[in-house]
């Protein structure tokens, strides 16, 4: 009896690739919402306090969460009733609302993600040369799909 030759894995189609990014998103999506619920956030206001690591024109805030300007609101008036953002006039146009994280919003931002169990065992699994190569490759293409090429 002769050994079978090995073979050599084929490229994914662009379908697969699609359901893996997707499964990745979801999984990591899963993690965050229940690591921002563990801080009385919802999985939107979490991502937000994450969209405002500096001052934010609410109107661009929204366009960060891919949601309607007048979603934010609601988002934005939660934060603010927890003491994690504050909106401020800007400076050049007080009609124009910009969106502040605050100090304590900063550590809860941290605690959410610390927190983020399963995120930190998958990518603390992969070598120097893993993350590496992932990095490249998730801002090569993070470009395209937000259309910021």
């Amino acid at each position: 009896m002769g050994s079978t030759p090995a073979t050599t894995a084929n490229a994914p189609t662009t379908a697969e690739l699609m359901e893996a990014v997707a499964a990745v998103g979801a999984a990591y999506f899963q993690d965050f919402a229940g690591a921002a619920a563990r801080h009385g956030l919802s999985s939107s206001q979490a991502k937000a306090l994450g969209a405002v690591h500096e001052p934010v024109p609410m109107r661009a805030l929204a366009g960060r969460l891919g949601c309607d300007a007048s979603n934010v609101t609601g988002i934005v008036d939660r934060l603010e009733a927890l003491g994690l953002a504050h909106r401020e006039a800007a400076a050049g146009d007080r009609r124009v609302k910009i969106v502040v994280i605050t100090e304590q919003g900063r550590v809860i931002l941290d605690l959410v993600r610390a927190e983020m169990a399963r995120t930190h065992q998958a990518f603390d699994a992969m070598s120097e040369e893993q993350r590496i190569a992932l990095n490249s490759i998730c801002r090569q293409v993070l470009p395209v799909l937000s259309g910021r090429v």
